[in-house]
């Protein structure tokens, strides 16, 4: 083990500047959970270029490898993950505007696009700023809050195929419906995004994104680690309504809890595990399934050796 490990950072090492290969790395320094076993090597790209030729070398290599965002809407289970993690946050968050027109690398965080284009007085993205994680995971699974959704601005996308090709998909082929996208159902990889705004006011731009972050500090537990909604509605119910209506408030499993402020969101009270979050989730599951009959589709992906 310790033999290939080393003949994979070499591989990696011709691909990514050591500053940027992480080997051993714990997931929960990258998780918005804080939770998560090590990975053998994580990768910081800086280049659309360096993604794409690092996962060629990959693949021609049979090396076990994945692609993520900022990991907000990630479990990554205790024992961690074997092979590369190649993460397109920070260091893959390059943005232009170009008047009403905006372009930027998948790995720039919400929140920090949102106030980037409200400074050039462009409204239509408020609805985002307060949405914890990247703009690739976003689009992704077409994110949205407060009425408003990642396909009203998307124009198009710049993903990575199966086969590590590059590949434009404009929004109408993007099939972007409630937390879904063909994104998924390819298993294709965000890289560049374009987005189309309109002219505003800047004074109300963020007058509105003040008012929505003003909502989300005192509905939603922010002071907690936690990978946001932690399930799809259900048709016809809200998720956290469903919960709570099960009593299940404040309900422990270890250092995992529902919130007391939102039950629609698992937190880690500090020295939670992957294994306490699933159990918890599985728990709620089982009981609101009980109750009212409802099935709950996790929202949050959960990766990682069992």
């Amino acid at each position: 083990m310790m033999r290939e490990n080393q003949r994979i950072k070499e591989l990696l090492r011709c691909h990514i500047p050591n500053e940027r290969l992480l080997e051993n790395e714990p997931m929960s320094n990258h998780t918005s959970f804080k939770i998560g076993g090590p990975v053998d090597f994580l990768v910081l790209p800086e280049t659309t270029e360096e993604i794409q030729s690092t996962v060629k070398m990959l693949k021609r290599e049979e090396i076990p490898f994945m692609i993520i965002g900022n990991a907000s809407n990630l479990i990554v289970r205790d024992k961690g993950i074997r092979g590369v993690v190649i993460k397109l946050g920070e260091s893959y968050n390059r943005c232009r505007i170009t008047g009403e027109e905006v372009w930027a690398q998948s790995g720039i965080l919400l929140s920090r696009l949102a106030k980037k284009v409200a400074q050039a007085s462009l409204k239509g993205m408020e609805f985002a700023s307060g949405i914890p994680g990247s703009l690739g995971g976003a689009v992704y699974m077409n994110a949205g809050a407060y009425g408003g959704e990642m396909k009203d601005i998307v124009t198009s996308v710049t993903a990575l195929n199966q086969n590590a090709d590059l590949i434009e998909l404009p929004l109408e082929k993007l099939e972007m419906g409630y937390r879904s996208s063909i994104l998924q159902k390819l298993d294709y990889a965000v890289l560049e995004v374009a987005i189309k705004l309109e002219k505003g006011d800047q004074e109300q731009i963020f007058a509105r994104i003040k008012e929505l972050d003003l909502q989300r500090t005192t509905k939603q537990p922010i002071q907690y680690p936690s990978a946001g909604s932690v399930f799809k509605r259900p048709e016809g119910y809200y998720a956290g309504k469903l919960i709570q209506d099960c009593n299940l408030k404040g309900y422990t499993v270890g250092g995992a809890q529902v919130s007391t402020l939102h039950c629609g969101f698992i937190v880690n009270r500090g020295n939670a595990t992957a294994k306490d979050v699933l159990d918890l989730i599985s728990k709620i599951q089982h009981t609101v399934k009980k109750e009212f009959d409802v099935d709950l589709e996790r929202e949050v992906r959960v990766i990682g050796e069992e």
